[in-house]
């Protein structure tokens, strides 16, 4: 009896998951508590952060076996494999692979977005788009390394997404790209995005001047019904007869903002920008924290993506700030160039950053609404930088 009773106890000890425990995993297990601490303590990010890292420590649960990437791995995808094996975080991640998730989100973002300030200033398309040197100048850099670390192009083109500091868009690219990256990527990407305001003030101030710092910019004109109703209409149509690939990313987006901007549909609205958004939100979370297994996070060109993120990042501050710098001259000084760093499309914190910056020089100068329409364009712009990559690298 006695010895039924040890070996019960030996056969439950080894199939435990303590027992089965890998040093790998244990260490990915501390990531996530890690972020799951800077989600909630220091408040980087947490509607995302908080399930992608919730996401990360289910996956790296020995033996639970809630995630089996062998299910997504190849380049066709059969979904009633899926269906017939998989679990519930298996059938999260088919909207990560199929590209559900994240159009959502942009539609979320499109009915919360006004693009008032962009339509009223529309220079400010110049300095979304400059900022989007990140992405290219994070390519070149990727591929760079290449030799070293082995990316591959659709690699690189995932990773120098990171550049355009928009979280929903990495992920789009990443599963279209490198659905084996969307990890370490998405965590990057969401990691930079709540360190913009320690990030980006420092590259702002040594690229500018005091003087232009404080310059003080006219108050923007006000924009009509009309305008505001035919500008995502357009935009869709254009970009989406230009670059095909980013059609459903900016479709989605100015889809939202029209339902936002027409005042007939209040009830989608709400939807879109509450009860949809969070729904997708904790889905597209857990399903990317879960691809963050210990196997795929754990390597040389994980490091390699965060030390390029972070490049990526700085690079489109930079180049948003200099061709503001270009813009502020060419106005006869009528344009501070700290709303260039806006262009990064981190909404609103990069807009935010403009103004905590430049008030710090002049209390007086109010330059949010100004930052705003380079951050909105650089949400169009990154839409339209990961088309291109999609349609290059796909």
């Amino acid at each position: 009896m006695i010895n039924i009773l040890v070996e019960t106890v030996k056969d439950l000890a080894i199939t435990s998951g303590l027992y089965n425990l890998s040093w790998q995993q244990g260490v990915m297990l501390l990531i996530s508590l890690v972020l799951m601490y800077l989600a909630i303590a220091k408040g980087y990010e947490p509607l995302l952060l908080l399930p992608i890292a919730f996401g990360m420590m289910l996956t790296n649960l020995p033996l639970a076996e809630l995630y089996h990437p062998e299910l997504f791995a190849g380049t066709e995808l059969n979904i009633i494999e899926v269906v017939k094996k998989g679990g519930l975080v298996d059938f999260l991640y088919l909207g990560v692979k199929l590209g559900i998730f994240p159009p959502l989100i942009f539609l979320g973002i499109g009915c919360m977005t006004d693009f008032g300030p962009l339509i009223a200033n529309p220079k400010s398309f110049l300095l979304g788009a400059a900022a989007q040197f990140g992405i290219f100048g994070a390519f070149l850099g990727t591929m760079a390394l290449s030799p070293l670390l082995g990316y591959t192009y659709a690699e690189a083109g995932a990773i120098s997404i990171i550049g355009g500091a928009d979280g929903p868009t990495a992920i789009f690219v990443t599963g279209k790209l490198a659905s084996h990256l969307l990890g370490p990527i998405a965590i990057a990407a969401y990691s930079y995005m709540a360190l913009v305001p320690i990030i980006q003030p420092p590259i702002m101030k040594v690229l500018t001047t005091k003087e232009e710092r404080g310059i003080v910019m006219g108050q923007l004109r006000e924009v009509s019904k009309r305008e505001r109703i035919i500008f995502p209409i357009l935009v869709t149509l254009i970009v989406s007869l230009l670059v095909p690939s980013a059609a459903i990313l900016v479709g989605m987006l100015m889809l939202g903002n029209l339902l936002r901007e027409s005042g007939v549909v209040d009830r989608l609205v709400k939807t879109a920008q509450n009860e949809l958004m969070n729904i997708i939100t904790i889905c597209l979370g857990i399903s990317v924290g879960a691809t963050a297994t210990a196997a795929n996070f754990l390597s040389p060109k994980t490091l390699g993506i965060i030390a390029i993120g972070l490049t990526a990042f700085a690079i489109g501050t930079a180049s948003g700030v200099l061709f503001g710098k270009l813009m502020c001259k060419l106005s006869g000084g009528k344009i501070n160039p700290l709303i260039g760093s806006a262009g990064v499309s981190a909404v609103p914190m990069a807009a935010r950053v403009s103004q905590k910056v430049a008030s710090d020089e002049n209390p007086h100068n109010f330059l949010l609404m100004h930052a705003m329409g380079p951050n909105v364009a650089g949400v169009i712009g990154s839409a339209v930088a990961a088309g291109v990559l999609i349609s290059v690298f796909g």
